[in-house]
């Protein structure tokens, strides 16, 4: 149910490619230069000058037998740059393509190689060369392998993979809702490695069916564990390469009711894990004993609603441990004080300093400059719906320091190079169109390209405040139609999401439109809006974001219904013409304002919802709205079939019925509830379309002439 939301639908529709992994600079272990690939080349270019350097040419990548070179996915370079690791052929697993063939170049040899020649194609995941550069370890089929780059042998490390026993990677839900896909990590003395086995025996098949790939119907399995039902076992190994053993770490507590969210090695010899209980309340530290599988508990942090994890602030990624000052101590994120800061914790937990000290938030860790003692990161201290990039002082003295132009208001996003000597800085408005820049981040020069800030005269985004009859003070944005005359009435086409995954008011460039409208909506003559309110991850203080504990469907359902009650007050909106759609949470959202507010609002289309919020997983669930062992009630009042029989407008419902995230028994669950209260309604089922609804010749268009079609139908535009 997350993240399918404004800022990333318009890539997920059109291509359905989800933002792989890898899109990021690859910079090299100096911070001095990024590698690339130019025409089927591997490629550095060297900074501050930009010197080019063709490491690698396509024509060396050419496999044994085959006519033409790989087409590379991504690929990671050796230290001396000797030696290539290249990832080809790629299959999704899930959302990401994560799986596929890899192949070693060895530009002292010259020789391509293949890693795991023998086994299936397309089946290796995660390969990754060994610190001593001697060998390479990849997973398959949920068993870990070692390849020896001399011989080219493999060695099988686990042999108890299964579809369920999971060794190296990791099932449907630690994927969807911790981000965790690469699932083991070499010793840095290359004797071991230490990897993440799922044991999901015990997690119930969610049966889909496909009715269409064949004469005869068939279904297909996905280990989905709903919402109550107790999550996959989880534990850490350690394998030894001579002896192919594992020996397993003796972490506290349940193996079943808790998680393990993140694991790295330690420059100690020991392993470092955080390890979160069920309900996502409780998050402790600890250090693993490889050798005596023993384990120390290092900090504990506990909290009253959830606590976020690295995925959140790190573009869905929990790999990495920051560790400073000769790995003596670590940098940790919180929210315990009511902001989400960034603060110094010390190898062995017992002092701790607060580095981001004031009343706002963190919004994404950017890096480290140890050399000059500072931390890098994004916050909006003054602005919610944007972003800027600021540092502070490792030591913890001192305020934050503004990084970014203060004279160009709007979203600022870095990739900055190891040690904090470069980055590269890309700059957009509601109004500014986006450009980039490279920036020498010791001296703040400008190295190549050009930050612009001359608004598109054509923009027509604008920002807004809301405050409703609770108190609440929300942030919206808004496109007025075009000639717009403030002394006739128009209809309003309401996009909203509002549930914790993402947020939909932000300034920056194209974040704002109705995008499955097909043609010009703005000509047709209506105001679109979006309004964000409690709950949204917006950079508003952790009682902002947390509010919505035990509130998924209800307090966020309010906020927007209040909010809208606002603006039907503008003496230029037609309340007789208000409509509202959303996808995914936004989808929820939808149907419950059309059902439980139908004063307010006559139309709406709901795609991919979740009707019931018994029927989706237990991490997103249990994290946001507890157990429903405890609090069962609160699901029933947030689910919107429990008020079906409010209906009184125009829906249109939209699902695919391959759907593996939000399953359309959600859609089926809530047609049982319509009809029997006979509320009427119009539904597009898409069949075998994932939760993208992207699949398929057509499909896109189609979607979008549905859309469009029914809203002028049921929400003519124009000004009266």
């Amino acid at each position: 149910m997350k993240k399918i939301h404004l800022s990333i639908i318009l890539i997920v529709l059109i291509s359905f490619s989800y933002a792989q992994r890898g899109g990021s600079l690859k910079w090299n272990e100096a911070g001095n230069a990024y590698y690339t690939t130019e025409k089927g080349d591997i490629v550095k270019f060297s900074l501050p000058k930009f010197d080019k350097t063709i490491l690698v040419e396509k024509k060396a990548l050419v496999p044994e037998g085959k006519n033409s070179e790989l087409s590379i996915k991504s690929f990671s370079v050796s230290t001396d740059e000797n030696v290539f690791l290249i990832f080809s052929n790629s299959k999704k697993v899930w959302r990401y393509e994560t799986r596929g063939d890899y192949f070693i170049y060895n530009k002292n040899t010259g020789k391509l190689v293949q890693l795991g020649k023998s086994l299936s194609a397309s089946t290796l995941m995660f390969a990754k060369i060994s610190p001593d550069g001697k060998k390479a370890a990849y997973v398959s089929k949920h068993n870990i392998y070692v390849e020896d780059l001399g011989t080219n042998k493999i060695t099988k490390l686990t042999k108890d993979g299964t579809d369920r026993i999971i060794n190296g990677t990791f099932d449907w839900v630690y994927e969807e809702e911790f981000g965790c896909r690469d699932g083991f990590r070499w010793n840095p003395d290359s004797k071991s490695i230490a990897y993440w086995q799922i044991d999901a025996r015990n997690i119930r098949n969610f049966l889909m069916i496909n009715n269409t790939d064949s004469i005869y119907s068939f279904t297909i399995p996905v280990e989905y564990p709903k919402v109550g039902e107790d999550p996959s076992a989880c534990k850490v190994g350690v394998v030894d390469i001579a002896t192919q053993k594992t020996k397993w770490m003796n972490v506290p507590g349940s193996a079943i009711q808790n998680y393990i969210t993140r694991m790295e090695w330690a420059n100690n010899g020991k392993l470092i894990i955080q390890q979160l209980d069920r309900k996502q309340q409780v998050s402790k530290i600890y250090f693993l004993n490889s050798k005596t599988a023993t384990a120390s508990l290092i900090y504990t942090e506990k909290d009253n609603a959830w606590i976020d994890i690295k995925s959140r602030w790190n573009n869905d990624n929990p790999m990495g441990w920051e560790w400073v000052n000769n790995n003596k101590d670590f940098l940790w994120v919180s929210e315990k004080d009511g902001w989400r800061h960034i603060y110094l914790i010390s190898n062995e937990g017992e002092k701790e300093t607060l580095l981001t000290n004031g009343e706002y938030d963190m919004i994404d860790f950017c890096g480290i400059d140890e050399k000059t003692g500072f931390v890098y990161f994004t916050a909006s201290p003054n602005n919610a719906l944007q972003k800027y990039l600021y540092k502070v002082k490792l030591d913890g003295t001192g305020n934050a320091i503004l990084v970014s132009s203060a004279e160009q208001n709007g979203t600022h996003s870095y990739q900055v190079s190891p040690n904090g000597l470069y980055a590269k800085h890309s700059f957009s408005s509601a109004t500014i169109p986006p450009s980039e820049e490279w920036v020498n981040l010791q001296t703040g020069e400008n190295i190549k390209g050009e930050i612009k800030t001359k608004p598109n005269k054509n923009a027509t985004t604008q920002f807004f405040k809301v405050t409703t009859e609770d108190g609440v003070t929300m942030d919206g944005w808004k496109i007025l139609p075009e000639n717009f005359d403030s002394t006739k009435k128009y209809p309003v086409v309401f996009y909203v999401y509002t549930e914790p995954g993402s947020a939909t008011v932000r300034d920056t460039y194209g974040s704002a439109s109705t995008f499955l409208y097909q043609g010009n909506i703005a000509a047709d003559g209506y105001i679109q809006i979006s309004l964000d309110g409690r709950g949204t991850p917006l950079p508003k203080g952790a009682a902002w974001r947390k509010s919505i504990y035990k509130k998924v469907g209800i307090l966020n359902v309010r906020d927007q219904a209040m909010a809208a009650k606002e603006i039907l007050k503008w003496n230029y909106v037609d309340k007789s013409r208000i409509a509202v759609w959303g996808w995914s949470g936004g989808g929820s959202t939808t149907l419950n304002l059309l059902f439980q507010y139908a004063d307010i609002y006559q139309t709406g289309i709901a795609i991919a919802p979740v009707a019931s919020r018994l029927t989706y997983d237990n991490i997103y669930e249990e994290r946001y709205m507890g157990l429903p062992q405890e609090n069962k009630d609160d699901y029933i009042q947030a689910s919107a079939i429990t008020h079906a029989k409010g209906l009184k407008g125009n829906l249109l419902l939209v699902h695919g019925t391959g759907d593996d995230n939000v399953h359309y028994q959600n859609t089926e669950l809530l047609i049982n509830e319509l009809v029997k209260f006979n509320k009427q309604f119009t539904l597009m089922s898409y069949p075998n379309r994932s939760h993208s609804i992207s699949e398929g010749k057509g499909t896109f268009q189609h979607l979008s002439t549905l859309f469009t079609n029914y809203l002028k139908q049921h929400c003519p535009g124009g000004g009266r």
